[in-house]
């Protein structure tokens, strides 16, 4: 009796009927209608028939495979392929019914197929996760027609939990444009290297162009030849990501929170350091300072911080940088390049960790990222029609220029800053990375 669980009738059959029965009401008035309707009755039957026969009759004419990727990449373009094989031996029409994660919220999860017999047919299709966590796809149905009459189901049991990480094609995408030297393309500058870098490589032989200033005169009378030092850019430089915790972290933009924004970009930027030999770490902080994984260049220094990044989620809390202080002066000896991913929404916010930012600028080299409240940003620029608007459009000014006056005071206090909107933040922060070593502040 399995196979009548298998069996959905159609809404055509049951209209049939009801025409059917129509017309046996009408023939109690016109006699010869009611030979007409018998006979339209045994030809359903026969077509019901036909329709149950070529869907039951193979043992397994359908079968479903999942093509998924081990892991999802937050807040990017993930691709999902479904493959049906059809063992039927005629065309047959198919629904394909995935169910999706929870956390997507999808109700297009239906996907219409014509089905050649004896062929497989490979259905794409495309998602962008906004939350970091494991993502639980249900069953698999595909509910296969052939006249219209009668569905069978066909049903890949099962559920199918897929991570998500942060963004890890954004990382290989730098990578590979950082390795082929097409970094321009993603936005990232071209930056001017002020002054000369001073890292000893080797000597070699002069050739006409170079700096006479590097040219080694010991060895040029040794081999009787003109001879000069070569140097290379400083390596093996610590960049430190330190990740607000906090509730100001929490604001959602495009439906990504920044502390999801905040770590793509630790991603990307771990990678590039890493990339120009130099060491990647990071910490996570809010009351308390946790997370945290020394500045390497190892094999297995990205998958380590990869790792540590898939968990962390934001607390109703506001941070502690006195205690981010200490913990840095105490595990922190080597001078290093430190990204603060933060927000700071108010002045009075910002003059509360001031004194923390300053004495922590004193001993590394530290760029607090700031973001843009993009959607202020646009009620500001707005123009104002009604006394709501008006109103609207004032408060949304006062928050932008307090905000400039943020980065101002930073930047008066000898730190850096990344103000940025949220989307773009990977990019200037490599900017920034990159800026900060051709000027050679560390």
């Amino acid at each position: 009796m399995n196979w009548i669980k298998r069996l959905y009738v159609k809404n055509l059959f049951f209209f049939l009927l009801l025409g059917l029965a129509g017309g046996f009401a009408l023939s109690f008035y016109v006699e010869p209608l009611r030979i007409l309707c018998t006979v339209l009755l045994w030809v359903l039957l026969l077509v019901c028939v036909w329709d149950l026969l070529f869907l039951f009759l193979p043992k397994k004419p359908i079968s479903i495979e999942r093509r998924y990727p081990e892991k999802m990449s937050n807040g990017d373009i993930n691709t999902f392929s479904l493959l049906v094989a059809s063992r039927y031996i005629i065309g047959m029409k198919a629904r394909v019914l995935e169910e999706m994660p929870v956390q997507l919220q999808m109700r297009q999860n239906e996907f219409l197929l014509r089905l050649v017999p004896h062929k497989e047919h490979l259905i794409d299709f495309e998602l962008s996760p906004k939350s970091r966590g494991i993502y639980s796809f249900g069953k698999c149905n595909v509910l296969v027609s052939h006249l219209g009459l009668f569905e069978r189901k066909f049903v890949l049991e099962g559920m199918l939990d897929v991570p998500c990480y942060p963004s890890f094609i954004q990382m290989h995408k730098y990578q590979l444009l950082a390795t082929t030297d097409r970094l321009v393309e993603m936005g990232v500058k071209r930056i001017r290297r002020i002054g000369t870098t001073m890292e000893f490589d080797h000597i070699r032989e002069y050739v006409k162009g170079d700096e006479y200033r590097h040219m080694n005169w010991k060895a040029s009378a040794k081999h009787n030849k003109l001879m000069i030092n070569q140097y290379q850019e400083e390596k093996s430089q610590p960049i430190y990501s330190f990740i607000d915790l906090g509730r100001v972290m929490r604001m959602p933009f495009q439906e990504m929170t920044l502390l999801d924004y905040a770590i793509n970009a630790t991603l990307v930027l771990s990678s590039a350091a890493i990339l120009k030999q130099d060491k990647a770490g990071m910490l996570t902080f809010s009351k308390e300072v946790g997370n945290h994984i020394p500045a390497e260049k190892n094999n297995k220094q990205m998958k380590l911080i990869s790792d540590k990044l898939y968990g962390i989620t934001t607390k109703f809390e506001e941070s502690e940088f006195g205690g981010l202080y200490a913990f840095a002066r105490k595990h922190i000896n080597k001078r290093s390049l430190i990204f603060i991913y933060t927000n700071f929404e108010t002045l009075e916010a910002m003059d509360r960790q001031l004194p923390y930012l300053r004495m922590l600028n004193k001993s590394h080299i530290v760029v607090v990222v700031v973001f843009k409240n993009t959607e202020l940003l646009e009620m500001a620029r707005d123009e104002a029609v009604k006394t709501i608007d008006i109103y609207n459009k004032i408060i949304a000014e006062k928050f932008v220029y307090e905000k400039n006056l943020i980065i101002q005071e930073l930047a008066r206090n000898g730190l850096q800053t990344i103000y940025t909107a949220p989307e773009d933040l990977s990019i200037n922060a490599i900017n920034k990375y990159l800026e900060v070593k051709a000027r050679g502040l560390i």
